[in-house]
């Protein structure tokens, strides 16, 4: 089992739509199209669906590195919305490589590759290692 079939079990993000298109080390890349079930009262994207989107490319991007990784602390900031249609793609990448407490920075943008949401994060590395053998 790769990282990514290890992350398929990630039952809330793909009820949510979100899928993997690519993770290497330090790197991953999830895509999510907003649909009606995405939607809050103003009739545009909800905030929990774009986190649930970069939590998913966060957690293959702490999890590339072999060790079993959760999330400690996010921070999100809503720049766009997004509307039905929009293709939302989660660049993820690993700032700060610490060994224990790595520091994430993911970018949101739609398909005209405007920025749409910033999330920050950290997370924390267990001493246990992933049962995955290697990360496609």
């Amino acid at each position: 089992m790769t990282l990514k079939d290890f992350l398929k079990n990630d039952k809330f993000a793909a009820n949510a739509g979100c899928q993997l298109e690519e993770i290497s080390e330090g790197y991953a890349r999830a895509v999510m199209t907003v649909g009606e079930e995405h939607l809050n009262a103003g009739g545009v994207c909800q905030g929990g669906a774009y986190f649930t989107l970069a939590d998913l490319a966060l957690a293959a991007v702490t999890n590339s590195r072999g060790q079993l990784t959760f999330g400690i602390e996010n921070n999100i900031m809503f720049l766009q919305s997004a509307r039905v249609g929009d293709v939302l793609t989660a660049e993820a990448k690993e700032v700060f490589a610490h060994h224990r407490i790595p520091y994430i920075d993911v970018h949101i943008t739609n398909q005209r590759g405007e920025l749409c949401c910033v999330v920050t994060g950290l997370a924390y590395r267990k001493a246990q290692a992933l049962p995955v053998e290697g990360l496609q």
